[in-house]
């Protein structure tokens, strides 16, 4: 793997400005890295190359005139398949969307374009679809890399883009994260627009679905997030309120609790190891750490089925879901009355606590065809809307990454980010060793 495939998109950025290295090199770079990874990974879906090179080749005279069109000038990213982009097709792996180009990029996408980023490509979402296949993981290719940011995790642990979107709902950016031994954010609920989703996606409809970073490193997540962050006067659910800075976080006062065990089954040895050994790094740095587990977390599945069952509508404009209601509406509002006592009952537990620890999955990667155990760790706090960020803090005996989750307290994403850099410092964070391709 060339050397400019392993760092992060910071380190690219600097390289750039430092005139140490042109966009166009890094471009050209991450796209042989594509070519030669995807037959293998089949992550990448939509891509044109020439666009690509075109738009560095711009970065680099804009360069030479003393003109810098932001924070991630001349770095390439990539986005999930349910991300519009304005020059590329958007199916989300929908075949009846094949050749759908949408008229414009989502909020999140302009940004990053807007902040100098260079699109590369879309990658494959759901971990398999009927229009573009399955998405394997690059540490082992028998693997699922799991859903549904999955082509953008397999793609960024495999050298073949510095930093993407995704999206997640109920741990679409943090399973993918924690199968592939990357780095993934689930921001706040509210903070990041929703803009150019798809499918449809709003706090009123979903009040757990954000779109978020994915990279190979903590310090790139923090960077895109200070980028696509923000009111867009287009998403009516997001609050404007103020990102504070990650590494101003005063570590050794923080509180922070952990827990492995989850009522819907016992994690696997290495999870639980991990999660263990991320509280005694905390612990010897002099943080508050205690083991403890949030009341009602034995609800969790049980509110998102609730949630799964009620139609939705895929139009923004008109009400398509169907005459079909799967529940009645003595039953809707009994469903949002228990989310609503869960979602308290939860945030009275975190006062105490600025963070916790917790397993991003049940069971390493599995093979695509075996169980993959529960995802009730994601779920909880998509059902609460908190900050959860998710990095490499082990390996299992069969040499998958494990990841742990670092879930923060509502709005300090720079809590989440701080403890998760910590991790990644002390424990490894994404490693090129083991790669299948």
């Amino acid at each position: 793997m060339h050397a400019l495939c392993r760092m992060s998109a910071t380190q690219l950025a600097r390289l750039i400005r430092l005139r140490q290295v042109t966009a166009v090199e890094v471009v050209q770079t991450y796209l042989e890295r594509i070519e030669a990874v995807n037959p293998a990974l089949n992550a990448v879906v939509q891509s044109d190359p020439e666009r690509a090179l075109e738009r560095a080749r711009a970065a680099d005279r804009a360069a030479a005139r003393g003109l810098w069109w932001g924070p991630l000038h001349g770095v390439p990213f990539t986005v999930k398949d349910w991300l519009e982009t304005c020059d590329l097709v958007c199916t989300a792996g929908y075949p009846a969307r094949l050749g759908y180009v949408p008229a414009a990029d989502a909020t999140a996408v302009a940004r990053m374009r807007q902040a100098g980023g260079i699109l590369l490509g879309k990658t494959n979402a759901v971990s398999g679809n009927a229009l573009y296949g399955r998405t394997h993981n690059p540490y082992n290719l028998t693997c699922s890399p799991a859903g549904s940011s999955s082509g953008e995790a397999a793609l960024l642990a495999a050298g073949g883009s510095p930093v993407g979107l995704g999206s997640d709902s109920g741990g679409s950016i943090r399973q993918p994260a924690h199968n592939c031994g990357i780095a993934g954010l689930k921001p706040t609920t509210g903070r990041v627009p929703l803009t150019g989703h798809y499918p449809r996606i709003n706090v009123m409809n979903d009040p757990r679905t954000v779109i978020g970073p994915m990279a190979r490193a903590v310090e790139d997540l923090a960077l895109v997030l200070s980028i696509v962050q923000g009111t867009d006067w287009r998403d009516a659910s997001v609050v404007p309120v103020p990102l504070a800075e990650w590494r101003l976080v005063r570590l050794g006062a923080l509180r922070v609790a952990w827990y492995t065990a989850c009522p819907d089954g016992e994690p696997a040895p290495a999870v639980a190891q991990a999660v263990e050994a991320a509280a005694a790094v905390l612990a010897s740095a002099g943080l508050t750490v205690q083991e403890a587990q949030p009341p009602g977390v034995e609800q969790t599945y049980a509110i998102t089925r609730d949630y799964w069952n009620r139609p939705e509508a895929e139009s923004w404009e008109e009400w398509d879901a169907g005459e079909e209601t799967v529940l009645s509406s003595l039953a809707v509002e009994q469903h949002l009355f228990q989310w609503d006592r869960f979602r308290r009952a939860l945030l009275a537990w975190m006062e105490p606590f600025d963070a916790v620890l917790t397993p991003a999955a049940q069971l390493p990667a599995r093979p695509h065809d075996e169980e993959a155990g529960h995802i009730a760790y994601t779920l909880t706090y998509s059902l609460v809307g908190y900050p959860a960020a998710v990095v490499r803090c082990g390996t299992s005996e069969e040499g998958m990454p494990v990841g742990v989750q670092i879930v923060a307290q509502p709005w300090r994403d720079d809590v989440a980010l701080a403890l998760a850099a910590w991790l990644e410092q002390e424990l490894g964070g994404w490693q090129q060793a083991g790669l299948a391709i």
